[in-house]
């Protein structure tokens, strides 16, 4: 193949070779998928139904949960279209929006985090002026603000990485369209220089949100430190470490997945990076947020039980 413009379509890494196999990893995705749609869903219905929990920590949550259910299903029903009917291909057209719509979700997601770092900062170290920091106004636009840069990020990588000439085959090396594994297949080390420039800027971003958030998480610490109440203690501690949590699970999964040794990198070593990093987040941020958080854990078990009660008046209403 000359250049892109002869490329119509992509091969992904398949999980595995042999029928059996392939359906085995359909189940998990399956009932991984399911879990997220089911535990961001939940989250998402009780926030926005409960008015009590219409404060900026929970409105962030929200839009957490908006995020985590985009990017599963950005990379997940199509890893499982192509285990069960036995096929690798994805079209030229759904592979950049892959790319877009990944870049677009995680990087959201990741600036997200750290606003959420910044809410809990300001909670907890100057409780006073959370009011007037955090106001309505001032949530929308930082959380407008994350969206718009992981658009406007996803925008700058698809573009340059599909204006990059093309001819080392098609087949990719990941079970979802990727940059890195994009740029190998490119004609010369030079074409894709431009793509690598915006890669490192985006890194460098990367670290300093990485920094902004440490450095939030030492002054909440010193500050929960010297509440003299054990009570006192606990309560912040709960509103801070599910956050802390996923963030941790968020950055240590994308460091394993970019910046491991390549002495010990493999397809299979790969694939389960990638898993860890695009996968597992959305089905676990869920249950790590409602493990913690009382509150919320008081809301969803008001929801379940409003959907019990409603079912079991269904049969009465109709007899009548």
């Amino acid at each position: 193949m000359s250049n892109s413009s002869s490329i119509s379509q992509f091969l992904l890494l398949p999980f595995a070779d042999t029928r059996q196999l392939q359906l085995l990893h359909f189940w998990l995705f399956l009932g991984i998928y399911l879990a997220a749609l089911l535990g961001n869903g939940l989250i998402i219905t009780t926030i926005a139904w409960h008015h009590h929990l219409h404060t900026p920590m929970y409105f962030f949550l929200l839009n957490l949960s908006l995020l985590d259910l985009g990017s599963i299903s950005t990379t997940v029903p199509k890893a499982m279209a192509n285990s069960l009917t036995d096929t690798r291909d994805i079209s030229y057209t759904g592979c950049a929006a892959q790319v877009f719509f990944v870049i677009f979700l995680l990087g959201a997601e990741y600036f997200l985090l750290t606003v959420m770092a910044y809410d809990r900062y300001v909670a907890i170290c100057q409780p006073l002026h959370y009011g007037t920091l955090l106001g309505s106004r001032a949530c929308a636009h930082m959380a407008g603000a994350a969206w718009a840069s992981g658009f406007l990020s996803a925008l700058l990588h698809t573009a340059n990485t599909f204006s990059v000439p093309l001819c080392q085959g098609n087949a990719v090396g990941q079970f979802f369209c990727e940059i890195p594994h994009i740029l190998k297949l490119s004609c010369s080390h030079s074409d894709h220089l431009r793509e690598v420039g915006l890669l490192v800027v985006s890194v460098c971003l990367s670290f300093g949100c990485f920094v902004f958030i440490l450095e939030s998480y030492v002054e909440i610490f010193r500050a929960v430190l010297r509440i003299p109440s054990q009570q006192g203690r606990h309560k912040a501690f709960s509103t801070c470490l599910p956050h802390l949590a996923v963030v941790s699970l968020f950055v240590s999964t994308a460091i394993f997945a970019y910046l491991k040794p390549s002495s010990i990198s493999s397809p299979p070593l790969d694939l389960v990076a990638s898993v860890l990093y695009s996968v597992v987040p959305p089905a676990v941020n869920p249950l790590i947020y409602s493990l913690r958080n009382q509150e919320l854990k008081d809301a969803l078990r008001k929801v379940f039980s409003g959907i019990f009660l409603s079912s079991d008046k269904l049969p009465i209403s109709l007899h009548k």
